[in-house]
């Protein structure tokens, strides 16, 4: 799958697998660890930084376990990647595209929105 595919197949079931509160919130939280983690890295290896290189290394792991952990939670969970390459894209789409624009567009409010009224009408 090329890069525009894997944007548009992801972007096309991001809403369905970002729909309950608790996975919605935590994304809200770690996505933004993911991204500074991920710049921090880039930089401490730039600068020879081992124990910087060392922080945002697991502020990223920290990040994706969050994620993975709200995934599961998820009625529609996520589909399985299939390599370690499909993994890596995944994530690093997910984190600097799609949840940025789920956000931008008014997905994450509006998912956040329906959630609540669900849970309001059980």
């Amino acid at each position: 799958m090329s890069f525009p595919e894997l944007v548009q197949w992801q972007w096309r079931g991001y809403p369905a697998n970002h729909a309950g509160r608790a996975n919605l919130l935590i994304h809200l939280f770690v996505v933004p660890l993911f991204l500074a983690g991920n710049i921090g890295l880039v930089i401490a290896l730039v600068e020879r930084w081992p124990l910087w290189a060392i922080a945002s290394a697991l502020a990223m792991i920290v990040s994706v376990a969050s994620q993975g952990a709200g995934h599961r939670r998820e009625k529609v969970p996520p589909e399985p990647f299939t390599s370690r390459a499909n993994a890596v894209a995944r994530i690093f789409v997910e984190q600097w595209i799609t949840f940025p624009r789920f956000v931008l567009s008014g997905g994450w409010f509006r998912a956040l929105r329906d959630d609540v009224r669900a849970a309001s009408v059980h």
